[in-house]
């Protein structure tokens, strides 16, 4: 198989990643079978695609004609999971952060879908490997990990998992670009892949400043936007919602180590289902729309470089094990977060006693073993 044969698309999940990721492969001109467990959940997925490409119409980014083609003949709306991936060529699953829900899925779906079908999960910790086990081709089998918005958003991570061939990774790989997107490749299948994985560490750190009430979460944002970042952290966690942070944190301190577990302030939200943007309230209110951040708050409470710091040094960690190189980061960072520079960028002028102790100040600071300095950063092989 190559590209060229990739025609028809399912995706599995109609939620916030997976109507994105629908739209994004609809302006591509792919064939694209959006499904869900529900008619009204379809019925809201379709509804965001439309008026998203309503918007993109108007700036002359989208034609009308081929509006009118996604909307009567391109988009095929869909409950029954089989069905979805009968005639697909490709299926890229965007359900819950669930091991057990995507494993229960991707089994129907291996005995539903031809022989010929890839399958790429667009989990954003999970390991590919895990997921492709439970089928019968796990060399078909990859991750394209989206960011959201996914229409907005340039970066995808092409993951390979133990068994995937070069094959399906070259095609993977090639329709993101045909896609419009810029892919990374991952190649192991480590828990947060790339820039999940690098950013774990900051989400600890922030949960850190939450739970011990060094600053509040408006002081910490005003910091970053007058930076230059679009959002700052904590409104990050809250657009993308606080119940991913939890499943995500949850997932890495039994994958990778316990230090990643999620702080008291966030399980208490998650708890109370105060899960940002989708809820209406979460560490922000949300209900009035996006909260009004006041930069006049910028606190000198916390120092923005030691989220670099921590972030960075577990980038190095990735690269050691092979995953990727030190330019792979800084592109897949730039490309996903909108930041500017990339963290490897950010970090090749700081001597490496002084980043090394910055870090050991870190960890035991707030005793944590992640924060410890690598070798890589002790010896300055990141410069």
């Amino acid at each position: 198989m190559t590209i060229d044969d990739i025609k028809t698309v399912a995706v599995i999940g109609a939620g916030d990643m997976g109507h994105g990721i629908a739209e994004v492969a609809l302006i591509a001109g792919y064939r694209v079978c959006l499904r869900d467990i529900r008619q009204q959940f379809v019925d809201r997925g379709i509804e965001r695609i439309f008026a998203s490409l309503e918007k993109l119409v108007s700036k002359n980014k989208v034609t009308q004609d081929h509006f009118d083609k996604i909307k009567n003949d391109l988009l095929i709306p869909c409950t029954d999971l089989e069905e979805a991936v009968r005639e697909a060529d490709l299926v890229i699953e965007a359900i819950p952060e669930i091991m057990d829900l995507k494993k229960e899925t991707f089994q129907i779906m291996d005995n539903a879908a031809p022989a010929h079908t890839i399958f790429a999960s667009n989990t954003s910790t999970m390991k590919i490997s895990e997921i492709a086990s439970i089928t019968s081709r796990p060399e078909k089998v990859l991750g394209l990990h989206y960011f959201n918005p996914a229409i907005l958003m340039k970066l995808v991570e092409v993951i390979r998992a133990d068994k995937t061939s070069d094959e399906t990774m070259q095609i993977g790989y090639d329709f993101v670009v045909k896609n419009n997107k810029i892919p990374v490749r991952v190649k192991k299948d480590v828990p947060g892949f790339i820039v999940n994985r690098v950013q774990a560490p900051s989400s600890v750190l922030l949960n850190c400043i939450l739970d011990e009430k060094i600053a509040e979460p408006e002081e910490v944002d005003a910091v970053m936007r007058k930076l230059g970042m679009p959002m700052g952290p904590y409104e990050i966690i809250d657009f993308t919602g606080i119940d991913i942070s939890y499943h995500g944190s949850t997932y890495f301190a039994q994958s990778i180590h316990p230090d990643f577990a999620i702080g008291k302030t966030l399980t208490a939200k998650f708890q109370a289902n105060e899960l940002g943007k989708k809820t209406g309230k979460g560490l922000y209110d949300w209900s009035q729309g996006r909260p009004d951040i006041d930069l006049s708050k910028a606190t000198d409470k916390f120092d923005p470089m030691d989220l670099v710091a921590v972030n960075a040094n577990e980038a190095t960690k990735i690269v050691a094990q092979g995953v990727c190189s030190f330019d792979d980061v800084d592109t897949a960072i730039i490309n996903a977060t909108g930041n500017p520079m990339g963290l490897i960028a950010l970090i090749k002028n700081i001597e490496p006693e002084a980043l090394s102790a910055r870090l050991e100040n870190l960890a035991s600071k707030f005793n944590r073993e992640i924060f410890k300095p690598t070798q890589i950063i002790k010896d300055g092989a990141y410069r």
